[in-house]
């Protein structure tokens, strides 16, 4: 028997009743539904799923976006249109063994004996001869014969009114394959319903049932309206939960397409330790959890340790480790003013919190995004400020398996110590992301600051490069930017530099040489304007736009080369200035020196377009960490493990059972026993020959 692709034939006078169900119960349609799933399953695996709506406007545009929005693209899973092709190929399939299954137990039961021996000659398989036993001997040694090979059989004696006319022996072997058909068929409506029952269609049930509403709004979890929340009798739920070390939480994040719905927990979870260790590239190697599980109604306390597939288990909810975060790092950082002089003041604050910068010029909403202690970064090939942990396909291609063409570079990891982010927003809400290194990082032989920033998070950071000065700090270029907004220093620097640079038997230059270099010292402080009535700018723009609007173009060469040795000479004189206002030592013209004057004045000028205020520098911090686990209760998993079975034994036993059908009719002859035979195979393979060959070698031996 094979199974049928078409539907249940439903009696009814309702041509379009018996349509739809013939349509719903058809293998065809339960086969459409199925690639629909796939599709919609490459979708869900291709497009991120529950991501901000802002990255998917940066990603598509923002009317494709819109669009996306409106399929449910960015939550397929839990699209209606995707539980809905679940349901519907649940009741497909369902009926597809409904209409099928009774055929098949009855094809099971069924070893059709009664066949006519005349029959025996239309198959492909068959044989015959005449054996020198008598029928009863040839009929209990053929018997035998079959049981031994594992056959199972049923006879049936046909007589001629008294008188033996023969038996038919009808034998089977792999029946299994029929219930294998039944199983890969069980296992697709298992697998859909688990699905079913751990996806979002019994929360919203349960919300539309309750009352309750997503949650769209922000603050403490806490301060959360009960109409938010689950409670803990929830049948199931998946849901991510953050506990920072040293707390305990008992309530967990779902999160939904149009907000976050709270989930109570039955227990709380406590963190005592988080343990993290990384490989030398800077990627987790091993992260873990020691927590205590606090029952709410026995009271008992739980010690456990949570690891990644290694989940612990109270009251039916499973908790896996998912990731880490920061727990509220406590960070101390020094704002230093970048629009104009003053003094740096100091700011502290928590990751995850928030404050005012009123002493920035225009108050800006100061947001502590992340510390990240470990920074490992390749100094082989990529600049600073990349993060490595990803995946380095063709590098990994080229080492390992060879290449025409062999890559030179190689990484050199270090770790250059810990950083900050940030974002500094403004009264319309406009934010700005901010990156910056603890430490300098030694970069082309010059030790620098990297102070990163971008305006969206899908952009890389651009970093600013401060030098370090000897003591390793930024205050060497910190009283340097001071010093150039200070007209009283500025007149000092260029005075003395007239003092040194202005030649012994040229008296006259000095009013001249003085007058450019408090120009260009003014330009590039940006406190004058390159054309009266214009927009001072300030650093290197503001000189090479004064060279464009004041110097002819076959003289600017010559020009620009002299007001750059009178700039980086008077810079020289105001660097001094200020270390001697702070009780250092001048610094000496040597290469060091020249190095570090080089990067601080390119420094300084770049200054003038860092889009803040103020920068701000971490000076210390005490590390926090947090884990993030998830939370699940899932009934359906052991659905969904059953249908998996179910499916592997079902497709094992289409694929590799082969039914066969076999029959031998003995009947009694003059001289002896004549014996037919003929076999019958779902699929016809070399296999099913030499197998027909060699049992009727056996069962026709001595035949003549």
């Amino acid at each position: 028997m094979s199974a049928s692709t078409s539907g249940i034939d439903l009696p009814t006078r309702s041509r379009r009743l018996r349509d739809a169900v013939e349509l719903l119960s058809s293998m065809r349609f339960a086969i459409s539904l199925l690639t629909l799933i796939c599709i919609a399953s490459i979708i869900g695996t291709v497009v991120k799923q529950h991501e901000p709506f802002n990255n998917y406007v940066n990603q598509f545009g923002p009317f494709w976006a819109e669009v996306f929005a409106a399929a449910g693209l960015y939550a397929v899973y839990s699209a209606w249109w995707f539980l809905l092709i679940l349901a519907f190929l649940v009741a497909s399939t369902s009926l597809c063994i409904a209409r099928n299954a009774p055929k098949i137990v009855a094809d099971l039961r069924q070893y059709k004996e009664q066949l006519r021996e005349q029959s025996l000659a239309s198959f492909h398989h068959k044989g015959r001869g005449l054996l020198a036993e008598s029928h009863d001997a040839a009929y209990a040694r053929i018997s035998t014969l079959l049981q031994d090979a594992g056959w199972t059989a049923r006879a049936e004696l046909r007589r001629d009114g008294q008188a033996l006319r023969g038996t038919m022996l009808a034998a089977r072997r792999g029946r299994a394959n029929k219930l294998g058909y039944l199983a890969a068929h069980s296992a697709i409506v298992l697998v859909c319903v688990g699905g079913l029952f751990d996806g979002d269609l019994i929360v919203r049930a349960q919300m539309a049932l309750q009352g309750k509403s997503s949650f769209e709004g922000g603050g403490l979890i806490k301060d959360v309206p009960a109409q938010h929340r689950l409670g803990p009798g929830t049948p199931t739920f998946r849901a991510n939960l953050l506990v920072p070390e040293g707390a305990r939480s008992g309530t967990a994040v779902i999160s939904m397409a149009d907000g976050v719905l709270l989930q109570d927990l039955p227990f709380d979870v406590e963190l005592k330790k988080f343990i993290v260790e990384y490989y030398a590239t800077g990627m987790p190697k091993l992260f873990a959890s020691e927590i205590v599980i606090h029952d709410h109604e026995t009271k008992q306390a739980i010690p456990a340790t949570v690891k990644v597939n290694e989940p612990a288990f109270h009251r039916g909810v499973a908790i896996y480790q998912s990731s880490f975060d920061d727990g509220g790092s406590a960070l101390t950082l020094r704002a230093i003013p970048m629009r104009g002089g003053g003094p740096p003041f100091d700011v502290a604050g928590q990751v995850g919190s928030s404050t005012t910068l009123k002493r920035a010029g225009t108050p800006l909403t100061l947001e502590f995004t992340g510390l990240r202690v470990i920074n490992v970064e390749n100094f082989g090939a990529t600049e600073p400020g990349t993060d490595l942990r990803k995946v380095d396909l063709v590098g990994s291609v080229e080492q390992h398996l060879g290449s025409g063409a062999k890559v030179r570079d190689r990484k050199e990891l270090r770790n250059v110590g810990p950083s900050v982010s940030y974002k500094l927003r403004d009264a319309a809400g406009q934010a700005t992301e901010y990156h910056n290194y603890m430490q300098p990082v030694e970069l082309d032989g010059q030790r620098v600051f990297l102070a990163g920033t971008r305006t969206a998070p899908n952009e890389p950071f651009r970093y600013l490069r401060i030098p370090a000065d000897e003591r390793d700090g930024l205050d060497g270029w910190t009283r340097l930017r001071a010093g150039l907004f200070d007209a009283g220093l500025r007149e000092r620097a260029v005075a003395r530099y007239i003092a040194r640079a202005t030649p012994a038997d040229k008296p006259e230059m000095a009013a001249q040489l003085a007058t450019t270099a408090q120009r260009a010292l003014a330009l590039f402080a940006g406190v004058e304007p390159v054309t009266a009535g214009g927009e001072a700018t300030g650093g290197l723009q503001a000189i090479s736009d004064f060279l464009e609007a004041s110097v002819p173009e076959a003289d600017r060469a010559r020009i620009s080369d002299v007001l750059l040795r009178i700039l980086n000479g008077s810079l020289f004189e105001l660097m001094n200035l200020t270390r001697e206002s702070a009780g250092l030592a001048a610094l000496t013209p040597d290469e060091a020196t020249q190095a570090f004057m080089t990067q601080a004045v390119l420094s300084l000028s770049d200054s003038f377009f860092y889009p803040a205020p103020v920068l701000l520098e971490l000076t210390g911090f005490t590390q926090v960490q947090a884990s993030v686990f998830q939370v699940a209760r899932a009934p359906g998993k052991t659905l969904v493990y059953l249908g998996a079975v179910l499916l592997i034994v079902g497709v094992f036993a289409m694929l590799y059972i082969r039914e066969r059908r076999l029959w031998v009719w003995i009947a009694p002859a003059a001289a002896g026993t004549e014996v037919s035979l003929a076999m019958s195979t779902t699929r016809r393979t070399l296999d099913a020959d030499a197998e027909f060959v060699q049992l009727k070698q056996h069962i026709l031996k001595d035949a003549a």
